[in-house]
C-alpha cells in the first residue's frame, strides 16, 4: 500500500534530508521511502499537501492522561494543592472505568494536537484493573504510545509483579510498548532504586523518573553508578550545573515541562542549562488540570523564557526537543522523530493558509511563534490516516465526551469537591 504527500512545505527535522519549499513524501506499507521535491508514484493513493507544511509528528515523553476529566481545575494552583487534589482527593475514587475514559480522550487529545508519540506516565496504582484499564484505552487510541508504569504516588509497595504482569500483555515493538517509572532517591531506598532498574534492564524497558526541585538526588545515583543512558528525568529544576553534566555524561534525557514548572513554583525551565552542560533537554506537557495539552505553547513558552534569561534559542531547536529529541530519549529515534526514508510514517500536515499564520516564510519559525492545535489537518501515525481534514477518523468524540463528564461528575461527588471553580485545597502546610 503506497500514499503519496504531494506539494506541501516539508520539514524534515533531518539534516541529510534538508527542507523543501515545495516537496512529495512517499510512504509505502506504513514506512517513508522516499522525500524529495518530486516523486512519481501513480499507484500510490495522493494526499494533497498543497498550502500545508508536511513535518514529523510530535513526542510527549512525559504526560498523565488519567487526569484528563479534571482539565483546568488546578490553573491556579502550586505544587502543594496539585498534589493534594488530584493524588490525596480525586485519586481514591477513580475506578477503572474512569482510568479507561481520562486516558482514551487524553491520547486522542495529543493526537488531534499533532502528538503521533507519547508516553502515559501511570501513577494511579489501584489495582490490576486500573493498569488494564489504562493500556486498553491507549490500545484504542489510534496511537504510538509508551505505558510508563510506576509505583503510585508515595508508596513503597514492591512493583515487580505489576511490571511483569503487564509487560506479559505488551510487545516489545508493538503500537503499544511499556516503559518502567522509577521512584527514585528521594521518594525510596538506593537498593530499591537499584532493583527497579535491574529488573527494567532484564526486561528491556526504558526508565523515567520526576526529580524534586530541591538538589542532590542525581549525584546521590552517580554516587551509586546508577545513572543510565536509559533513563529520563522529568523537570529537575533543583538540579545544579554539575548534576546536569552527569546526565549528559551517563547519557542519560531531561524532560521538561515549562508551563507546569514555572506555574507550579518549580523554577525556571531547564532548557538553556541543560544544553550548557552538553544535555539535549526535550519537552513534555505533564498534565492538563494545570496546563494546555498541546506542544506549540509548550514550546512557545520554553522558547519565550530562555529568550528572556539569556537570549538563547532559536525556532529551530524547539522543534529539535520536540521531535528527533524525544524520540531519542523514548529510545525510538531510529522508527520516528524525523522525516527520514526507513522510518515510519510519522507525519503531520499543517495549514499554512490558515490567517493565524500565513504567509508562512520560514516555516519552523512560524510553527514555533504562532503555531496552534487548530492548523493540525492531516495526522498519519505508521502510515495510517488517524486525522483527516481536521477531524479525527473513525472516533465517536459525542459518546466519549458524554462518558468523560460523567466519570468526572462521579468523582466529585464521591470525593465531595465542587465543579463550580471554587475549588482550592489546602495542604495543611498553608
Amino acid at each position: 500500500m503506497k500514499t503519496l504527500l504531494t506539494g506541501g512545505t516539508v520539514v524534515s527535522m533531518d539534516p541529510a534530508v534538508g527542507d523543501l519549499a515545495h516537496g512529495d513524501v512517499l510512504i509505502e506499507d506504513g514506512v517513508i521511502v522516499e522525500v524529495a521535491e518530486r516523486i512519481d508514484a501513480p499507484d500510490a493513493e495522493v494526499i494533497d499537501a498543497t498550502d500545508r507544511i508536511v513535518m514529523p509528528g510530535f513526542v510527549d515523553n512525559h504526560r498523565h492522561t488519567w487526569q484528563t476529566a479534571f482539565r483546568g481545575v488546578g490553573a491556579d494552583w502550586k505544587f502543594p494543592e496539585w498534589a493534594l487534589a488530584m493524588h490525596g482527593t480525586v485519586k481514591p475514587h477513580y475506578q477503572p472505568e474512569d482510568v479507561y475514559i481520562g486516558t482514551l480522550l487524553g491520547r486522542l487529545e495529543a493526537l488531534h494536537s499533532g502528538v503521533t508519540t507519547m508516553l502515559d506516565w501511570y501513577h494511579v496504582a489501584q489495582t490490576p484493573e486500573h493498569e488494564d484499564a489504562a493500556v486498553a484505552a491507549l490500545r484504542d487510541a489510534p496511537r504510538r504510545s509508551i505505558f510508563c508504569l510506576g509505583a503510585g504516588w508515595g508508596t513503597t509497595d514492591p512493583v515487580d509483579a505489576a511490571i511483569r504482569r503487564v509487560h506479559s500483555q505488551l510487545a516489545d515493538d508493538g503500537p503499544v510498548t511499556m516503559a518502567l517509572g522509577l521512584r527514585g532517591p528521594e521518594a525510596t531506598s538506593m537498593d530499591t532504586v537499584a532493583r527497579e532498574l535491574e529488573l527494567a534492564a532484564e526486561l528491556g524497558l526504558r526508565t523515567s523518573l520526576h526529580v524534586d526541585i530541591v538538589g542532590g538526588a542525581v549525584a546521590d545515583l552517580h554516587e551509586h553508578r546508577l545513572l543510565r543512558d536509559t533513563t529520563t528525568f522529568v523537570h529537575g529544576n533543583g538540579l545544579s550545573d554539575d548534576e546536569l553534566r552527569m546526565l549528559a555524561d551517563a547519557g542519560s534525557s531531561l524532560s521538561i515541562s515549562p508551563d507546569v514548572e514555572l506555574k507550579m513554583g518549580f523554577g525556571n525551565p531547564m532548557t538553556g542549562r541543560a544544553l550548557a552542560a552538553g544535555l539535549r533537554p526535550t519537552l513534555s506537557i505533564d498534565d492538563v488540570p494545570s496546563a494546555g495539552g498541546d506542544m506549540f505553547s509548550t514550546m512557545r513558552t520554553a522558547f519565550a523564557v530562555q529568550r528572556g534569561l539569556d537570549g538563547g534559542l532559536h525556532s529551530r531547536d524547539l522543534l529539535t526537543f520536540t521531535t528527533i529529541d524525544a524520540a531519542a530519549s523514548c529510545g525510538l529515534d531510529t522508527r520516528t522523530g524525523s522525516l527520514t526514508p526507513g522510518k515510519d510514517a510519522d507525519i503531520i500536515l499543517l495549514r499554512a493558509d490558515d490567517l493565524t499564520v500565513f504567509p508562512v516564510t520560514d516555516p519552523a519559525a512560524t510553527i514555533v511563534s504562532a503555531g496552534h492545535p487548530g492548523l493540525i489537518d492531516t495526522v498519519l501515525v505508521a502510515g495510517r490516516v488517524a486525522k483527516r481534514n481536521g477531524e479525527l477518523v473513525d472516533v465517536d468524540l459525542a459518546a466519549l465526551r458524554t462518558r468523560l463528564i460523567e466519570s468526572r461528575n462521579r468523582i466529585a461527588a464521591a470525593a465531595g469537591i465542587p465543579l463550580d471553580g471554587t475549588w482550592h485545597p489546602q495542604p495543611a502546610s498553608q
